[in-house]
């Protein structure tokens, strides 16, 4: 699994902004929007498309991608839709893109010319939509929704599985996690978990938020994600437990 973004809905370096963070000469001082993309039995998988896609899809030499699944509809996490283009002009069917009914709706309100029946053109995003209503199955791969509570929208995470691999529960906005969905990861060998920044916040977790739920969860490794500028790598990496790590845009798990 590829990090390709790792920062907050406003990035690192924030416009406007001096701090030392922001400052920094530090590349994983600098955040672009948070996605990642898993890729296991020949499979691509890519989790959101945020507004940094393009950019990110060049930096990582990312090609070709085989389904989208979404956690949520925030601008944050939709809108570099339009990027998938450039995925879609050499295939011949759709691509699948996997979402909640709410999401759904959303995307199809955002981008309604792509889901047009009228759309049947090489050149555009072509979707083939499906309602996310259980675990995802391509080949050997199975990507199991995770519901989790994140502001007023309808979220989840993805548990990720894989023969003789390692399992991998991502989750990159979250408040609360519902006993059921803490039961599904509990013992994941890789817990990727939403860490906004110190204090709390209404609609994510803070770092204090994230470490209690790695403890309980009981993950040999995790890593942090979506933070903020009040996170400098290097000092946050220095205070944080065993096992916990913070992500950085470009990191490559090898599962």
């Amino acid at each position: 699994m590829t990090f390709l973004g790792t920062g907050t809905s406003v990035g690192v370096p924030v416009i406007g902004c001096d701090c030392a963070v922001c400052r920094s000469s530090d590349p994983r001082n600098k955040r672009l929007r948070s996605s990642v993309v898993y890729e296991a039995g020949g499979m691509s998988i890519l989790v959101d498309t945020g507004p940094d896609l393009r950019q990110q899809a060049l930096r990582e030499k990312l090609r070709s991608i085989d389904a989208v699944v979404y956690t949520h509809a925030h601008m944050d996490h939709v809108v570099g839709f339009d990027e998938l283009r450039a995925f879609c002009w050499h295939r011949d069917e759709p691509l699948p893109m996997h979402a909640t009914a709410e999401c759904m709706v959303s995307l199809k309100q955002m981008f309604a010319w792509a889901f047009s029946p009228e759309n049947r053109e090489r050149g555009y995003v072509r979707p083939a939509p499906h309602v996310i209503d259980g675990p995802i199955i391509y080949q050997n791969l199975t990507i199991t929704p995770l519901p989790v509570l994140h502001g007023a929208v309808r979220t989840i995470g993805f548990l990720f599985e894989f023969p003789q691999a390692r399992s991998l529960a991502y989750i990159p906005d979250v408040k609360q996690i519902p006993d059921e969905t803490l039961l599904r990861i509990h013992g994941v060998d890789v817990l990727v978990i939403d860490a906004l920044r110190n204090s709390p916040h209404p609609t994510h977790f803070s770092l204090t938020d994230a470490l209690a739920v790695i403890e309980l969860v009981g993950s040999s490794e995790a890593y942090l994600t979506h933070m903020s500028h009040e996170f400098d790598f290097v000092e946050l990496s220095a205070r944080l437990p065993r096992g916990v790590n913070v992500a950085y845009d470009g990191l490559k798990l090898h599962l």
